[in-house]
């Protein structure tokens, strides 16, 4: 006769308790027992039960559960479950965290994580397999739909009317961008710091589709000088090239594919050169360049066509592609390819949290049919699933990891490159956390070649998910410890800061609408001297389009009200002292950076705090 000390833990959401009674087994190496326990799960409420096994069960191994209902399924989300056995020292925890189904059995293994092949017993491994062919059922990749659709648009005259939409809960960044989103230097500065700072390098040469035409001599003068001095940056949006546009209540939107040279003066400004609107074609063998000294609103509507192709690409390519649909390819392999007794399983699951929920949201409200892109947005009706197509098939290894993508791009070193210092730091702590819990089980390379879930996951990843991505960087298998860190590292900084460096700036950014339009509405200009300002209203989204755009921005942007910050989840998914230690001190790091980041954004005249550790969500939910 043995006694047995169980605590069971339900979830503190809503709804998480149940009136349906839940029965118990205890799994352990010598035997099994069903307990007679009366359980009926209250929300946020841990529930403390004594109970006398007859025989001795040895060390447990896993729980079962099953929740029964009579007229009513009642849904129950478990946490966690805990035993302290007869002379054990320590108790046995058997993580949850997911709704436990009506009538099904639910085995709930041993918290300790195991690797393949690891286990001092077969059952293990039998629930391993069990768990991934079930998973496999569930978890599959979803396609993307397309659509048309009309809708009533309106016009206005003059840019103060965009005031008309610009009220309600606003950032005090939004503020300023709505006072000074005409100076150059805040047009530079986004290139760098706001809400897209993932398409700006420094210039190793001129171009070769800038076309500098005769006349043109003092620029070209002035460019090859900030060349020489490495003080030369362009932004090109040559992916839009042959991008059709969409098409809104029968009125043709427009789409074109700037470039822009930049020059970091020695103040850290980014101040804006020259404008090519369109690349060179038959057609226009020699597009017009924009220049600062051009009559003002020639100058500000070449400006707003930057904004409009960046908000494209920063939405499409940069957001829902590499970091939403990216992510999703990590939670999906992960589900088929890991059991829940595998480190790695453990160590990502807390930054898949929501995403495939938000995902199939996107796909239903944005994307697809009558989504928000065919309503608002210049690339809808199709367009923005063949941006994705063309932006995937360039996405690398190296520009997902911020040490490489950064270095390639030549933004290393420079102080006001805020995004850049800050991706930085954030990638070296993550790093140092990933590496603290793979070195815990995996002790030397070959056990990480001998990992055959780990090496299946890989593959997942690499040539399912990202559809044969090893020409492009992307590993095929791990040989190394090294190599399993550098990747990890990636997915968790991809599910949680580089999110938030993507996302968070949408309200700051993109609420005063001239400063990021959605669409254009008029051609791009061929000429300066006949833009008006019925040419730039003419442009710029309507009332509608622009309405879209302040109720998207504000959804997307906002602090979610159960928002779990980088590295604070509550899940307990391993159990032991040393990876408890590791989750510590990544605490701790991202604690004393967060410091450091808040007396440097005190000395700022535009704070930057889209990688501050306790802004950062700790997977993809919105």
């Amino acid at each position: 006769m043995g006694r047995y000390l169980i605590r069971v833990a339900t979830g503190a959401w809503l709804f998480s308790g149940s009136f349906n009674r839940v029965q118990l087994w205890l799994v352990g190496e010598r035997g099994e027992a069903e307990l007679e326990l009366q359980l009926l799960p209250a929300r946020g409420q841990v529930e403390e039960f004594e109970q006398d096994v007859p025989q001795d069960l040895g060390p447990l191994q896993f729980v079962k559960l099953r929740k029964h209902h009579s007229l009513v399924d009642n849904a129950w989300f478990c946490d966690r479950i805990t035993v302290q056995g007869p002379g054990a020292l320590e108790e046995a925890a058997f993580p949850c965290y997911r709704w436990v189904p009506g009538e099904g059995l639910l085995t709930l293994p041993e918290g300790t994580a195991r690797l393949p092949g690891d286990n001092a017993s077969d059952v293990f491994q039998k629930h391993r397999e069990k768990e991934l062919k079930e998973r496999q059922q569930i978890y599959r990749t979803l396609e993307i739909a397309l659509k048309r659709v009309y809708t009533l648009l309106s016009s206005w005259n003059h840019l103060e009317d965009f005031d008309q939409i610009f009220w309600g809960q606003r950032s005090s960044l939004a503020e300023k961008v709505h006072q000074r989103w005409q100076e150059d230097e805040l047009f530079g500065y986004q290139f760098l710091n706001g809400a897209n700072p993932m398409l700006l390098r420094r210039s190793t040469s001129l171009p070769s589709r800038l076309v500098l035409p005769s006349g043109m001599e003092e620029l070209r003068a002035q460019l090859e000088k900030e060349l020489q001095n490495g003080s030369l940056f362009e932004a090109d949006f040559i992916l839009l090239d042959g991008i059709p546009a969409n098409v809104i209540r029968g009125e043709q939107q427009y789409l074109a594919a700037p470039l822009v040279m930049l020059k970091m003066e020695p103040s850290g400004k980014l101040l804006p050169m020259v404008i090519q609107i369109q690349p060179p074609s038959p057609s226009s063998p020699t597009p017009p360049l924009f220049l600062p000294s051009d009559p003002p609103l020639a100058w500000l509507l070449a400006k707003s066509w930057v904004r409009n192709s960046d908000f494209q690409l920063h939405e499409l390519q940069y957001h829902l592609l590499n970091t939403h649909l990216l992510a999703e390819v990590i939670a999906v392999a992960t589900m088929r390819c890991l059991p829940g007794l595998h480190p790695v399983f453990k160590l990502l699951i807390p930054h898949t949290r929501y995403t495939m929920e938000i995902n199939t949201r996107g796909r239903g409200q944005l994307i697809s049919h009558e989504g928000v892109f065919d309503k608002a947005m210049s690339t809808g009706r199709g367009g923005h699933v063949q941006l994705m197509h063309q932006a995937m098939a360039k996405l690398t290894y190296r520009s997902l990891c911020p040490p490489d993508d950064l270095a390639d791009r030549g933004l290393l070193g420079i102080p006001s490159a805020l995004y850049a210092h800050d991706a930085l730091r954030l990638w070296d702590i993550i790093a140092r956390y990933v590496e603290g819990i793979v070195h815990l089980f995996y002790h030397r390379d070959d056990i990480v070649r001998g990992d055959p879930e780990l090496q299946a996951w890989c593959r997942e990843i690499t040539e399912v998910g990202l559809c044969q991505a090893q020409d492009r960087g992307f590993p095929v298998s791990f040989q190394s410890r090294n190599q399993l860190c550098h990747f990890l590292t990636m997915c968790v900084f991809t599910c949680s800061a580089q999110h938030g460096a993507i996302n968070k700036g949408q309200l700051d950014w993109y609420a005063w609408v001239p400063n990021a339009p959605c669409t254009m509405r008029m051609p791009p200009p061929t000429t300066k001297e006949d833009v008006t300002m019925a040419t730039v209203m003419g442009s710029l989204p309507d009332v509608q389009q622009a309405c879209f755009q302040m109720t998207i921005t504000w959804h997307l942007g906002r602090r979610q009200p159960d928002m779990v910050p980088l590295g604070h989840h509550k899940e307990k998914y391993f159990s032991g002292s040393k990876t408890k230690a590791v989750l510590d001190q990544f605490q701790a790091d991202l604690e004393n950076w967060e410091k450091e980041m808040t007396a440097r954004n005190e000395q700022l005249d535009l704070a930057y705090e889209y990688l501050k550790p306790s802004n950062i969500e700790n997977s993809i939910t919105i």
